[in-house]
This record gives structure tokens, C-alpha cells and sequence, in this order.
């Protein structure tokens, strides 16, 4: 099969069930587990924002000219705390009223260990699987997704905001009580929590003390021993046997291979 690829579709399932966008077609990657499976790349990139072609590609599939004009690929999107919506200088407003100025949750995730994050509420729970999740908690509901960024910058100081991919793929993380974690983090960062509150209101900083903890499985028979990552822009032709699917990268027996790194890529989708 050959066609543009995307980052995989997610469903929540026991364990993931993951398809692989190509084109319009779409394959269940699942099924492919244990068998032996070719991508090669052609050279070509088009650009998944306006479809032109590309060279390169920037923050995981855009031409150069989207990625300095889009909302979507601004600064503010990785440090949300830098929103500048409210000065009037927002890219596209309209996109940030559908993507930034609606409700977002803040999350605790076990996933090479313990993180914080945050995600829109349509996201859930796409965002928790597409890092590698193993557990995940909401911890607070709030307005936007600059309220979610301040919140996110006060817990970061006692607990980390990213994942060790290499860790994450090479096992499954300790189960960790994450319920007591929310608890003394947020006791700790308590002063931050009432001054955002005065700031926004508490219907727009609220506290979940209640949500229940989300367990994510994988489609993992066997986890590699040393993790070893394929680069098609170095080695056009990658192939091996399929021995797991964890966040968005391919376990191959001979190396792993990040999906969604290559989004607007046109492959040639061998299985065996």
C-alpha cells in the first residue's frame, strides 16, 4: 500500500487498538503484530496543514511557510503559559477559539514515570496514549489553555513535564498511586491554586478530587532489549518483525520507529 501516512488512530481498548492512516485507506496495525513489515520512503513529503510538497518537514509535517504562520504550530502551543490571545496577536483567532479557549484538563501520566501534563477535553484520551501512558489521572479542570499552562508551570517545579521515550519503550513503568500523588502535589503548589482561582474564578480552576485513575494496555508481545530508533530520512528502507505498538512508535525487532515524527511522508506500506 502506498500513500501519505498520518499519526496512527488511537482507540482505547484492552489492549490499544491502533490503524495506520495512508491516505485514505487505513491499517489495522494490531493484526500485524508477530509478522514482518516493510516501510520505504520515497523522498516525497507533502504538507498535512495545504498539501504542497516539501523538502522537510516541521514539527512533525508542516512546510516551512504553515509552520511560521499557523496557530497551530506557534510557540505558545508547547509553552501554553505564553499565550498571547488577550494581546491581540494570536495567528489565527479563530482557531484559537475552537482549540485554546475551551475547557482543558490537567493530568498526572506514569509513562517512563511520573509527568504532568495537559490536554483539551476532546483529547482524552488520545493525548494519554500517543505519549505512552501507562496510567493517567485528570487532576483539574480549567477555562482554557492558557489557565491549564500556568497550572502546569506551578506543578513542573516538583514533578517533570516530559517523557524519556527511550525509557517508555523499554517497559512497562511501576504502577504508581497517583491519587496521593495529585494530593501532595497539590497541597504543595496550594498559594498558586487561590491566587489563579482569584484570578479566573473557581469555575474555571476547579479541582478534581474525585476522578477515577485511567489503566492503558499495549499491544506489546516483546519489549527490545536496547532501544534503537530508525530515521527514514537517513535510511529511506526500514523492515523487520512487528513486536509491539507503544505511544506512537512501531516496535520493530530491529529497531523502533516514531509515526508520528513522519507524518506527510509517502510510503510504501509492505506486509508480510
Amino acid at each position: 500500500m502506498i500513500g501519505n501516512v498520518l499519526k496512527m488512530r488511537v482507540t482505547l481498548a484492552r489492549p490499544v487498538e491502533y490503524q495506520l492512516p495512508l491516505d485514505q485507506a487505513a491499517i489495522d496495525m494490531n493484526a500485524q503484530i508477530g509478522r514482518s513489515i516493510k516501510l520505504k520512503f520515497f523522498g516525497e513529503i507533502d504538507c498535512i496543514a495545504c498539501g504542497r510538497k516539501t523538502s522537510k518537514s516541521y514539527a512533525q509535517g508542516y512546510c516551512y511557510p504553515c509552520f511560521i504562520s499557523l496557530a497551530e504550530c506557534d510557540m505558545c502551543i508547547v509553552k501554553p503559559e505564553t499565550c498571547h490571545y488577550e494581546a491581540g496577536t494570536c495567528r489565527d483567532p479563530e482557531w484559537a477559539q475552537q482549540h485554546c479557549m475551551q475547557p482543558h484538563f490537567v493530568y498526572l501520566a506514569n509513562s517512563s514515570g511520573i509527568k504532568v501534563g495537559i490536554t483539551r477535553a476532546s483529547q482524552i484520551p488520545t493525548r494519554w496514549i500517543d505519549q505512552g501512558a501507562s496510567q493517567a489521572l485528570p487532576i483539574f479542570r480549567v477555562g482554557s489553555r492558557y489557565q491549564s499552562g500556568l497550572l502546569e508551570v506551578a506543578l513542573k517545579k516538583y514533578v517533570s513535564d516530559r517523557t524519556d521515550w527511550r525509557k517508555m519503550l523499554k517497559a512497562e513503568p511501576e504502577p504508581r498511586d497517583l491519587a496521593w500523588l495529585r494530593d501532595q502535589l497539590v497541597a504543595q503548589i496550594g498559594d498558586r491554586i487561590s491566587e489563579l482561582q482569584a484570578q479566573f474564578g473557581d469555575q474555571n480552576i476547579q479541582y478534581l478530587s474525585d476522578e477515577a485513575m485511567v489503566e492503558i494496555r499495549y499491544p506489546v508481545d516483546r519489549y527490545p532489549e536496547k532501544v534503537r530508533s530508525h530515521n527514514l530520512d537517513k535510511t529511506p528502507l526500514v523492515e523487520g518483525v512487528l513486536t509491539g505498538i507503544k505511544g506512537q512508535y512501531l516496535m520493530l525487532d530491529s529497531g523502533v520507529l516514531n509515526i508520528r515524527k513522519y507524518s506527510g511522508y509517502k510510503l510504501d506500506v509492505e506486509l508480510n
